[in-house]
């Protein structure tokens, strides 16, 4: 699906009630998540910035690039990370990007595990023939190593959830552009 669809189902689940939905989006609880993830999209819609490490590295793309991105509208750390993907995507008309539901066909998140989950975001990048140029996700380094360190301590995971988003609002999407400048240009020189 497009960007502009999965705003259209995004939408759909926050404005439909829970009882006329399918799940997860039956709970009351998982509309919430679906809520407040869709302010937090739109705030870094609106207020994000890109980097200029991250604007330089994508301008240099020459070669059509096709990004999938694996998401779910409950999906929090998603709603901090696709706005970045989705505004940095827009600035070269060499990258497409399409959007995939971890939970409904084809079930692409099968091949990209993380440690065995499937966790999410994943932006898989693929070339013109679909060899893979990069894969990130589900989080930037170093708020997956905050998430496994209060998973060790047996945090509760409502302050799991609390902390996740600190970390992500202080951090404004700056790890998240450093790391896809990265890849995209150490990993992949041929690409870029």
């Amino acid at each position: 699906m497009t960007f502009e669809e999965y705003c259209t189902l995004f939408e759909s689940i926050i404005h439909t009630d829970p009882d006329n939905q399918l799940a997860p989006y039956d709970s009351a609880e998982y509309v919430e998540y679906t809520r407040l993830n869709w302010s937090r999209t739109n705030r870094w819609l609106k207020r994000g910035h890109l980097s200029d490490e991250l604007l330089a590295v994508v301008q240099k793309i020459k070669i059509p690039q096709h990004w999938i991105v694996i998401t779910e509208p409950w999906c929090g750390d998603a709603a901090h990370s696709i706005p970045f993907i989705k505004m940095v995507s827009d600035t070269n008309p060499l990258i497409t990007v399409s959007y995939e539901l971890r939970d409904s066909e084809p079930f692409r998140i099968n091949n990209y595990l993380t440690n065995g989950s499937k966790s999410i975001p994943k932006v898989i990048c693929t070339d013109g023939s679909g060899a893979e140029v990069m894969i990130w996700g589900p989080r930037p380094h170093d708020c997956q190593l905050l998430y496994r360190q209060l998973l060790a301590d047996k945090v509760p995971y409502e302050l799991i959830k609390t902390a996740l988003q600190q970390w992500y609002n202080v951090n404004k999407g700056m790890d998240i552009q450093q790391e896809i400048a990265t890849l995209l240009a150490n990993g992949n020189n041929k690409y870029v």
